[in-house]
């Protein structure tokens, strides 16, 4: 089962009352003092100029009102930081160092907190599927995702690598050294037989009528198409469908007026694979606003 950090509702650290909820508790306690100080000497006058923003009292409670919430920010960071889906930097390496899991040069921190909860759920003699997949990402930064699957009854262990290498094809350099880490002996299991290998790269065409405001300019197809692509370069991962809605949006640009697929144009995504966009065939439609 996988886990969705940035879904998890935000733990509370310390409660956080506004600044008019502070200066009128604080108000409070003042003229509650300030009347047992006029118990023992009533010479003194009663207080009720707390409405007054130049009243000395009231301009301090505000100013330490103030400081009170910069000092509840602070202790509230200090401890998001110990919660994984909040840790950066620093604080993420110790936090994951618990966990004997340790930052590869150049890693974000998305992915090693990707790699500490794997490294969690995986802690088992029965070498879960999570298991091997920490494993595969621990051995190269280059590692973007990994799947595990059998065909059929076959006892064999097939684990697909989609790479950050071009169009996610994991070169051969990358799988050997992917497999080695998997053929340690302090990793896998004796009784299972491994085999790694690029994830399935499955092309796709995708058509659909466009039409364009008035004022658009001949390039506006073109580089309607090249933001799209960008962007599925940029969300493309293992077992993610590339949907009609995603990719129409995505070319709703500056100028476009509208955009409607044709064809097929929603393509479900096998988990072990990965879908790359091939031909992007646009018709001209006309122009409207």
């Amino acid at each position: 089962m996988s886990i969705d950090l940035a879904n998890l509702p935000p733990p509370l650290v310390i409660a956080q009352p506004s600044h008019s909820v502070i200066v009128a508790r604080q108000i409070a306690a003042f003229k509650a003092i300030w009347a047992e100080v006029r118990a023992g000497d009533p010479s003194l006058p009663d207080y009720d100029v707390q409405m007054l923003e130049t009243d000395p009292a009231v301009i301090g409670i505000q100013a330490e009102g103030y400081r009170e919430i910069v000092i509840n920010e602070a202790i509230k960071r200090a401890g998001l930081a110990r919660f994984l889906a909040f840790a950066e930097g620093n604080n993420l390496e110790h936090l994951a160092a618990f966990y004997d899991v340790y930052r590869l040069p150049d890693e974000k921190d998305d992915r090693l907190k990707d790699r500490v909860v794997l490294e969690i759920q995986g802690r088992s003699t029965g070498g879960p599927e999570e298991r091997y997949r920490a494993v595969a990402m621990a051995s190269d930064l280059r590692v973007q995702s990994v799947a595990l699957y059998r065909i059929g009854r076959s006892p064999v262990i097939h684990v697909a690598i989609y790479s950050t290498e071009q169009d996610g094809v994991a070169s051969p350099e990358l799988l050997a050294i992917v497999d080695a880490a998997l053929q340690a002996k302090s990793v896998r299991l004796v009784n299972d037989t491994i085999m790694v290998a690029s994830a399935v790269r499955e092309v796709v065409d995708l058509a659909g009528d466009i039409w364009l405001l008035p004022d658009a300019d001949d390039g506006t197809v073109a580089r309607a198409i090249e933001v799209l692509r960008s962007a599925w370069a940029t969300e493309r991962a293992l077992g993610r469908d590339l949907t009609a809605a995603w990719w129409t949006s995505k070319l709703m640009i500056g100028g476009v007026q509208n955009v409607v697929a044709t064809g097929t144009a929603t393509f479900v995504a096998d988990p072990t694979r990965s879908i790359s966009i091939g031909n992007v065939s646009l018709t001209l439609r006309g122009r409207a606003f």
